[in-house]
C-alpha cells in the first residue's frame, strides 16, 4: 500500500516521516518536491508549492497510518489517500511487511 499525503514545507515532511518510520508504521517514506497545488479552499482557489509524502506501509497498517498523519499533520484537513499495490518485488514487499508487522 502507498499512502500519499503533502506538507507545506520540506521539514514538517520529514518530521511526518521520521515518526511513521520510527513508529514501526512504514517501512519507507519518500519527499518529493516541491510540487505545484492548486485547490480550492474555504472559497478561493489556491495555489501553493508542498512537499508530497510516498508513505510505503501495509493494508493492515492504514488506520494507524491515519491517525498519525491527522494527530501530527499541520493542516486543517490533510490529504490521505490510500492506493493498493497490484504487483512489485517480492522481496521489496515482504521487506515493507516485515518493518511494519507488530
Amino acid at each position: 500500500m502507498v499512502v500519499l499525503t503533502t506538507t507545506d514545507s520540506e521539514d514538517v515532511a520529514a518530521e511526518l516521516a521520521s515518526g511513521l518510520v520510527a513508529a514501526g508504521l512504514a517501512a519507507c517514506v519518500q519527499i518529493g518536491g516541491p510540487v505545484r497545488s492548486l485547490y480550492r479552499w474555504e472559497g478561493e482557489v489556491k495555489d501553493e508549492r508542498e512537499w508530497q509524502l510516498w508513505i510505503k506501509t501495509t493494508y493492515e497498517r492504514l488506520p494507524e497510518v491515519n491517525r498519525h498523519i491527522e494527530r501530527e499533520h499541520p493542516y486543517e484537513v490533510p490529504e490521505v489517500l490510500a492506493l493498493p499495490v497490484l504487483a512489485g518485488s517480492e522481496a521489496y514487499l515482504d521487506w515493507v511487511s516485515d518493518q511494519t508487522a507488530r
